[in-house]
């Protein structure tokens, strides 16, 4: 039987609550007008869904159909689009004031720069925030920017270790490494005792950030306006990653499509262990070392490092967009899609982390063993800043570890570098 999450889970969850902050750079948007009735209501909603297309769209998909069946007045127009382009695609839309959907899957960090830009419809006292008080507060939090609401939690997550139990247990490994120097030491045994990798690393700047904050390090300090992405600290956590390439104990990175590569080596065998998210629970267990038996795929938190265990708060907001033509259809359609009903189905067909308390306990969410294997990982998880800038942040980043991982660079001179390309997003900002 599989397990619900625990009171003391979502007591830890709601541990993570902070206050959403923002640039104080005045109102993204006006307040919305009183919503119709909605048997009233009649459109098209165009939604362009950022999810995995083969994975988790036809799952999104199944609930449109009963949204549809509810409000057969009102129409959903799915357009799935690649995550990687849909910040810069909707920015440019939204610009020229022409093709943005009427709704978009939104990650949690793009949340606040759209606000600030006046992309996006605010929510509150429309039905879009409907029960705000189920929602877990820091994914709720996300959605905020300037006191009002923009965004609400579709799904939350964190980056968890990854790990073939049989690779392991082969190497001598009857339970996943908890430190980042345990975790080095057992990737290097898989290597020499069972000819497979021992650890795949994607080359990607939120995959680095469980390095850093191990060490207590951070791209910013928010409170005092501080850059930390080259402090002491930050260094050290960027450091384990260049001793773990260096070393042999992860596999050479492919500096292309690292996410795909590094994944694929997982699901195949070739590698025992890897750093992803809950979004991943059902492809993991499509591969070949999972699909027939999936006892062998093991969820862990992040190893520790000299600081603490912890990785990035992640997960995906419903937005509106703020020239809509269909805002009251829109509203529905973001009340429908997220509810704890829609959750829990999301959760048990999969495995993604509800952000409503409710969803955790409906049969459909309880019936996946993966929503209680992330318990632990997520009671890791690290707010990331709710800035505007916060995705910019990501880039210089992203530039420096690929020239890190491919032996262009060490460790000092790529976060200096990436220390003053944030100078020039954060004005005003200090080193």
């Amino acid at each position: 039987m599989r397990r619900v999450l625990t009171s003391a889970a979502v007591a830890a969850a709601l541990a993570l609550a902070v206050t959403a902050c923002g640039d104080g750079s005045g109102d993204a948007g006006s307040a919305p007008a009183k919503s119709a009735a909605p048997a009233e209501v009649t459109g098209t909603v165009t939604w362009w869904d950022t999810s995995d297309a083969t994975t988790e769209g036809p799952v999104f998909q199944e609930i449109i159909k009963d949204f549809e069946a509810k409000y057969p007045k009102i129409k959903v127009n799915y357009v799935n689009v690649p995550f990687a382009n849909a910040r810069d695609k909707f920015k440019t839309a939204a610009q020229s004031g022409s093709g943005a959907p009427d709704v978009l899957r939104t990650d949690v960090g793009w949340v606040a720069e759209f606000a600030s830009l006046g992309y996006l419809a605010p929510l509150d006292g429309t039905p879009a925030v409907d029960k705000p008080e189920e929602f877990l507060p820091v994914p709720s939090a996300s959605g905020k920017y300037n006191g009002k609401t923009y965004g609400v939690p579709q799904v939350t997550d964190t980056l968890g270790l990854l790990y073939n139990k049989e690779l392991l247990k082969k190497a001598g490994y009857d339970e996943p490494p908890a430190t980042m120097a345990d975790l080095k030491k057992a990737a290097l045994d898989v290597k020499s005792k069972t000819g497979a990798g021992g650890l795949a690393l994607n080359v990607d700047a939120y995959f680095l950030l469980p390095f850093i904050y191990g060490e207590g390090g951070d791209f910013v300090d928010v409170q005092n306006k501080k850059i930390t992405i080259s402090s002491p600290q930050s260094v050290a956590g960027v450091k384990v990653v260049e001793d773990l390439i260096t070393s042999g104990a992860a596999v050479k990175p492919a500096l292309q499509d690292s996410y795909t590569n590094a994944e694929t080596a997982f699901k195949d065998g070739k590698v025992a262990m890897i750093f992803n998210g809950p979004w991943s629970n059902a492809d993991n267990l499509g591969g070949k070392v999972f699909k027939d038996n999936p006892d062998n795929f093991g969820v862990a938190p992040v190893p520790a490092g000299s600081a603490k265990a912890g990785s990035p708060l992640g997960g995906h907001d419903y937005t509106v967009y703020a020239g809509s033509k269909n805002l009251d259809a829109s509203y529905l359609f973001v009340q429908f899609m997220d509810s704890a009903e829609s959750q829990a189905k999301i959760a048990g067909k999969l495995g993604l982390l509800p952000t409503r308390q409710p969803a955790y306990s409906a049969p459909e969410a309880t019936a996946n063993p993966k929503i209680a294997q992330w318990q632990k990982p997520m009671e890791t998880a690290v707010e990331r800043p709710w800035i505007p800038e916060a995705a910019s942040l990501f880039q210089p980043l992203v530039d420096g570890y690929q020239k890190l991982a491919g032996g262009q660079t060490t460790t000092e001179p790529m976060l200096k570098d990436v220390a003053t390309a944030y100078q020039g997003i954060l004005k005003g900002w200090s080193l």
